[in-house]
């Protein structure tokens, strides 16, 4: 199934945008402007007294003063130099200013981003927006928008000059127009398309190698080496397509310009000579006139060069706008909460249209009460988390705090009542304290310490040097995963939800050192709602109610005992755990001691192989 990606923004939207982001600046780009304008104007100097030096010696006119001629031409160009470097300090300023506005606006939509969207996506997609789409949008600005800002103006005032020396001479130069013309627009029809094509391509090939490195043990254990490198292979092979085929527009379309470049020069000699020999035009004119189709050639060479990058960048700016029209998935109503009792009604949920995962589940959650579920992998434990934290909205049925859908609540006032952690975490490149405090930014040093010691944290934290000033993430100082799950853990605590579903949230801790936490969050939480999608058997055993999860359903609900007195699926998984072979290697290493045979007594067929539930993707809290 093909992934699907986020939305990319119509050319309209794009063009909208960049004239918005633009016209934002009038006094900078007006100042932008008028530099360019003085510097191409003083460059149209030279070769006006370049022409009347050579009618001169032409007409053997020894009156001419050569020495104050050239000295003009050297301080014109002295002077164009100084405002060329000038404007394009100033158009540079302008660019970094738009790109950096661009850039904020991105990254606060991309944090507004519904998870269910981002799931879906996948990583690649995003990841390839905010690396090779942003750099390819920064060339443009920096560069693509300044050079073709100069070009522009200074073709401006070279055609201006050749039509004010005379009329005629700039018909010889209409010639390269068909030309350029037809060569351009037939690049323009395709460009845009096949950069979208490229950049797709591209993210899907990041995407397939991200799941194979991050997967690269599942892969190794599961003998899944050769379809993972059919799937690279087929990857890279899609992108070298679509990058061959853009590299086809440009080679049809770089020599025609070229070849558009030399019309000009060649026939406002050839035509402009006739015409003096016809005595129409003075040879200070054809002069002139050729020098200044000479100079055309760089300003058209460079606006025409630089729109390949504008192309670039404008399909890299479309991608990055999409972002912004994702549609929200929750409508946040006016009603709260009365009270904090979860309730699911009817649920049922899907990742492919078709294909639900969970079928018609109905759950009451008390408040204080420590619910677990446990089940198979695959049967859908962690999807039915992510719906009791408000992460998805159900397709159909409702999920409920208090009376009130938990998607029409806003987000801050929703982690009020109710925040998920997951086996997947993330530590900030910061200070131990700016990594604890993302949960409540407005605490004191005495909560965070509270926060850690309440996760068997603040031990360890406390030898560190600098304690909470240690800087850790990325090429600081390295922690280990139980370390960076505790510190996720503590964020929780801080947050101070009145429910908190934990999905397998110390899976990666040693088995020892997840209990005591276990019991500590406990301890902290008492009073509170929680909900464990547990793989331990000894978290359902400490828990006011079990629900078993079998296919997407709720197929045993009830405490321990009862469970196990009921002798359904649960009770069979007890007993193999507790009172089967090999029970006392199993329950010192805290593995459960699962066996095929317990395994299959809960239906192992995974509901839906596509889901992130499924799959083992990782689902950040």
């Amino acid at each position: 199934m093909a992934r699907e990606i986020l939305p990319v923004a119509d050319e309209a939207q794009v063009r909208a945008y960049a004239r918005r982001l633009t016209l934002k600046y009038p006094r900078e780009l007006g100042l932008a402007l008028g530099l360019h304008a003085l510097a191409a104007a003083s460059g149209l100097a030279a070769p006006r007294l370049l022409g009347e030096l050579v009618q001169a010696v032409a007409d053997r006119d020894s009156g001419i003063n050569v020495d104050t001629l050239a000295l003009a031409i050297a301080g014109f160009v002295v002077v164009q130099a100084v405002l060329v470097r000038f404007a394009v300090y100033t158009s540079s300023r302008l660019g970094e200013k738009v790109l950096a506005e661009l850039r904020e606006e991105f990254v606060d939509k991309i944090l507004a981003l519904p998870l269910s969207t981002v799931e879906r996506a996948g990583s690649g997609d995003l990841l390839t927006r905010t690396s090779r789409d942003v750099d390819a949008l920064s060339r443009s600005v920096r560069h693509a928008v300044p050079e073709t800002l100069i070009a522009i103006v200074t073709g401006f005032f070279v055609v201006g000059a050749v039509l004010v020396l005379d009329p005629i001479l700039a018909v010889p130069s209409l010639l390269a127009v068909p030309v350029l013309w037809i060569a351009t627009r037939w690049y323009l029809k395709r460009a845009r398309d096949g950069y979208l094509r490229e950049n797709a391509a591209y993210a899907e090939m990041t995407e397939g190698l991200a799941e194979t490195v991050d997967g690269a043990r599942t892969v190794e254990a599961l003998g899944l080496r050769e379809r993972r490198h059919r799937r690279t292979d087929g990857d890279i092979a899609r992108s070298w397509k679509a990058e061959r085929y853009t590299l086809g527009l440009r080679m049809v379309w770089f020599p025609a310009v070229e070849f558009g470049y030399v019309i000009p020069v060649v026939a406002t000699l050839l035509i402009g000579g006739l015409f003096a020999t016809k005595g129409w035009v003075s040879l200070a004119h054809v002069t002139a006139a050729t020098l200044y189709v000479q100079q055309l050639i760089d300003p058209l060479d460079r606006l025409l060069s630089w729109v390949d990058e504008l192309q670039v960048g404008g399909a890299s700016l479309a991608r990055l706008l999409g972002v912004a029209a994702v549609k929200e998935d929750r409508v946040v109503g006016s009603a709260r909460p009365q009270g904090e009792e979860l309730r699911a009604s009817d649920v049922r949920y899907s990742y492919r249209d078709g294909r639900d995962v969970l079928h018609g589940i109905d759950l009451e959650v008390r408040p204080g009460e420590r619910l677990a579920m446990v089940g198979p992998s695959g049967a859908g434990k962690s999807t039915l988390g992510r719906l009791l934290a408000g992460i998805h909205g159900p397709r159909t049925g409702s999920v409920a705090v208090g009376g009130v859908p938990l998607v029409e609540l806003p987000l801050d006032d929703l982690r009020g009542h109710v925040a998920l952690v997951t086996q997947e975490h993330h530590v900030f490149r910061g200070t131990l304290r700016d990594n604890v405090l993302i949960a409540r930014p407005d605490a004191s040093d005495d909560d965070v310490r509270r926060a850690l010691a309440a996760v068997d944290a603040w031990e360890w934290v406390e030898q560190l040097d600098q304690g909470l000033d240690t800087a850790v993430g990325s090429g600081r100082t390295a922690i280990s995963p139980a370390q960076a799950q505790q510190l996720a853990l503590a964020r929780l605590v801080l947050a101070d939800p009145h429910t908190l579903v934990l999905d397998e949230a110390t899976s990666l801790i040693d088995p020892r050192a997840a209990r005591d936490l276990e019991r500590s969050l406990a301890a902290v939480l008492e009073g509170r709602t929680v909900i464990a999608i547990a793989h331990r058997l000894y978290t359902a055993h400490d828990a006011d109610r079990v629900a078993v999860v079998e296919d997407g359903r709720i197929s045993e609900l009830g405490s321990h005992d009862e469970l196990v007195a009921a002798g359904g699926a649960y009770a069979a998984l007890w007993r193999s755990w507790h009172g089967g072979p090999g029970h006392a290697d199993a329950e010192r290493s805290g593995d459960g001691g699962l066996t095929e045979e317990t395994l299959e007594l809960l239906d192992p067929e995974d509901p839906d192989p596509e889901s992130p539930d499924a799959q083992g993707v990782p689902l950040g809290a």
